[in-house]
């Protein structure tokens, strides 16, 4: 179990819907929300691709967000334009929230180095770019990398290269990239199979809908959770349809501490909590008034709660005996008695 409660990212991702006002809103909701982090994504359309209408530049026409939007035109639409980044960060520290992005090529992390971006988050799509990982991993701040579709092989050249390059802050998020994700594909068991084979604190980057997921992932060991976040998915937007609203993050900062605090140790036995609750177990009583010569019966003993008499196993063995003393209805019954 981590000593920390998981750390809780909002994604803003193209949720401003083009407006610095909204961009700034977000910030302020996912602080008031109580997120440790908002993250933004640093790119324009000429960094991710080219301006190509050609089938292979265009998202398949089933998809349930995107269908064909060709790529250029998509990341003009949800990008983050580059003179917002300064009064983004710059609300996120007044709010007491931490900024930072996931830089797509060099000019991202030479802008975000400007502005002291304290982490870098490489997307799913870019653990193959080995290049650009060991660009980030060189500024020596801690690198963050989500690992949608890759295999072990590739997860694990991606840590290499980022620790080549210098990192030595490295923490790895599973992650299925589908927008959205279907919990069934989601495969939170992979979680601890990660933190074995790359011995690093391991998160999850999640797309599925509502926060249930993510709360599992805490009780797998997940570190981190990252989620897609909007002011109201009815506003739309890029990714509104699989982004939390300000009361999903607010229940979700919650409840994956609580799964965190519920973690606990693998002891079993009673816990300090349940010391009072101990008292209350079942035993055996005198259940009527009883005189000196009475029989014990099932009449004038039985099990009941609290505890003080004898155990409730014994009722066979005390059953035909007989009183020595009186006794008051409600004493606890003991050998003394019969």
């Amino acid at each position: 179990m981590s000593s920390r409660k998981p750390y809780i990212v909002a994604e803003m991702s193209g949720n401003h819907n083009g407006s610095l006002d909204r961009a700034l809103a977000l910030v302020d909701a996912a602080a008031e929300a109580g997120a440790d982090a908002i993250k933004i994504q640093t790119y324009t359309a000429d960094t991710m691709t080219v301006d190509v209408k050609h089938p292979r530049f265009q998202i398949s026409a089933g998809h349930d967000l995107w269908g064909g939007d060709h790529l250029y035109q998509l990341f003009e639409r949800a990008h983050t334009p580059w003179d917002w980044h300064a009064p983004i960060f710059e609300r996120a520290r007044e709010r007491g929230i931490t900024p930072f992005s996931s830089p797509f090529d060099r000019t991202a992390v030479e802008l975000l180095e400007k502005l002291d971006a304290p982490m870098y988050k490489l997307a799913s799509s870019e653990i193959t770019d080995l290049p650009l990982i060991r660009l980030a991993a060189s500024t020596g701040k801690p690198v963050i990398i989500s690992t949608g579709m890759a295999t072990l092989r590739e997860i694990t050249a991606a840590v290499e290269a980022a620790q080549g390059a210098g990192a030595t802050d490295i923490t790895v998020l599973s992650c299925t990239a589908s927008y959205p994700a279907p919990p069934e594909e989601t495969n939170l068991r992979r979680i601890p199979v990660l933190a074995d084979a790359l011995r690093l604190p391991i998160g999850l980057s999640d797309h599925t809908m509502g926060i249930g997921v993510p709360i599992a992932a805490v009780a797998y060991g997940a570190v981190l959770i990252e989620k897609h976040f909007t002011l109201d998915r009815a506003d739309g937007g890029v990714d509104s349809a699989f982004s939390l609203d300000q009361a999903e993050l607010r229940l979700l900062v919650t409840e994956s501490e609580r799964a965190w605090q519920a973690l606990g140790t693998t002891a079993i036995g009673p816990t300090p909590a349940e010391k009072e609750s101990l008292r209350f177990r079942r035993s055996l009583y005198v259940v009527t008034d009883v005189r000196a010569g009475d029989p014990v019966t099932e009449e004038n003993v039985r099990s009941i709660r609290p505890t003080g008499g004898l155990e409730p196993d014994l009722i066979g063995t005390v059953l035909g005996r007989t009183f020595t003393v009186g006794a008051a209805k409600g004493t606890p019954l003991t050998w003394d008695l019969i």
